[in-house]
């Protein structure tokens, strides 16, 4: 597949050359077989690296954990990832000793989806209302599974459960599974749903397992999701590199959000078997915003997944950073609160983000900070995260709720 694109600004190529040039030519780069590590596997793979200097090793992994251990021990360079996942280790959350992590750029938002299972759908419970009857009713609870113990499914599937009064710790089982193994073990019928990104969820409605019962989206519209990761000490050993990855990488996404064209190229790229291994027809639908949801109803998502928005979707907001150690905080992973703002100035790099985007005349967000609304009313601005860790009714904030995490 070649593709076609406009080419370099002639100051971006300066980045390549005398002091400026990669400290590391080739870089090892990690990614879990997900539609949204797409931005990397174009980047690594049709010609985006090449410019600046690098060749993109890929490295498909089994699971988050394998990634996360890859990434410490120097194995990976950097890689596609959770928030949670860049934050627990930043933090030491899971036993081990803390480790500088960094958060080079966003790599994608919106795009995950929380699925029940085939005999929950036949049994009626289709909607939110159902499932938390479900719940109360039961003698038996629930297998809930999500994908690490501080990623966003875990996140997304406990924010989800909390608005509809169901309270994740006690009213349901969570377990950890990899996403390529969520729709065997539903069929298995070890667990009863699960939150995951594509193209699980739709792999689970085409091969009738299950059905959708929300989407990230519908919990934050534009959430912040995977991440270009690694550790602090790669940006310090090697800052041209990560400069460079983060600018070939950002023409890569830039050129997925192109057209509609450029999406369906994607997505038949990503399906082969070296990336997600999936058929394209549980890829392009939704990677086009295209959804049905197993239950007969179809829409056009105004928030489908995206890689660019003119930049919007990749600078580092503080605030993203932020808001993910508050839900850390407030399920008790997190035993107190930390200093919020000085942890997510360390770990967004911001100004390395910025360097490149200005090479590549991306517009560049007013702020670091940015608000919403989420599905439950409640508005994050990031002014206060240690108020707005305790602002739910639903948490576990107390120091006797804390559990092991076996990150």
């Amino acid at each position: 597949m070649i593709y076609s694109r406009t080419p370099l600004r002639s100051d971006s190529l300066a980045w390549v050359a005398g002091s400026d040039a990669p400290e590391k030519r080739v870089v090892n780069l990690g990614f879990m077989p997900l539609t949204d590590a797409a931005s990397l596997i174009v980047a690594a793979t049709q010609g985006f690296a090449q410019p600046y200097g690098l060749t993109l090793n890929l490295q498909r992994q089994t699971s988050w954990s394998n990634l996360r251990d890859k990434l410490i021990e120097g194995e990976l360079d950097a890689a596609h990832a959770l928030y949670g996942l860049v934050y627990a280790v930043h933090l030491g959350i899971g036993g081990s000793a803390p480790v500088d992590m960094a958060v080079l750029m966003a790599l994608a938002q919106n795009g995950q989806s929380i699925n029940l299972s085939s005999s929950l759908k036949a049994a009626g419970v289709t909607d939110p209302e159902a499932l938390s009857s479900r719940v109360r009713k039961s003698g038996a609870k629930l297998v809930l599974a999500q994908t690490f113990p501080t990623g966003t499914h875990a996140l997304w599937l406990y924010y989800w459960l909390a608005a509809h009064g169901i309270h994740p710790l006690s009213d349901v089982r969570t377990l950890v599974v990899p996403p390529s193994q969520m729709v065997a073990h539903m069929r298995a019928r070890r667990i009863d749903g699960f939150c995951a990104g594509e193209p699980w969820g739709a792999q689970a409605i085409q091969e009738d397992m299950g059905f959708t019962l929300a989407t990230s989206q519908s919990i934050w519209p534009d959430h912040p999701e995977k991440v270009l990761g690694c550790t602090r000490g790669f940006v310090e050993e090697y800052p041209n590199t990560a400069r460079a990855l983060v600018m070939a990488v950002l023409e890569a996404s830039r050129f997925i959000d192109e057209s509609q064209e450029n999406r369906r190229s994607t997505a038949r790229l990503i399906a082969g078997g070296d990336y997600v291994d999936a058929p394209v027809a549980a890829i392009e639908p939704r990677f086009l915003g295209q959804y049905e949801d197993g239950l007969g109803h179809t829409w056009q998502d105004h928030h489908p997944l995206r890689f660019f928005g003119d930049g919007e979707v990749n600078a580092p907001y503080h605030s993203d950073g932020l808001w993910f150690m508050t839900q850390l905080r407030r399920w008790g992973l997190l035993r107190e609160d930390p200093d919020y703002q000085a942890v997510a100035q360390s770990v967004q790099q911001a100004s390395l983000y910025r360097d490149a985007a200005t090479a590549l005349n991306i517009p560049l967000p007013d702020s670091l900070m940015r608000n919403t609304l989420l599905m439950d009313g409640s508005r994050w601005d990031g002014s206060d995260p240690a108020a707005y860790a305790r602002s739910f009714a639903l948490h576990a904030l107390a120091d006797s709720a804390v559990r092991h995490v076996p990150c």
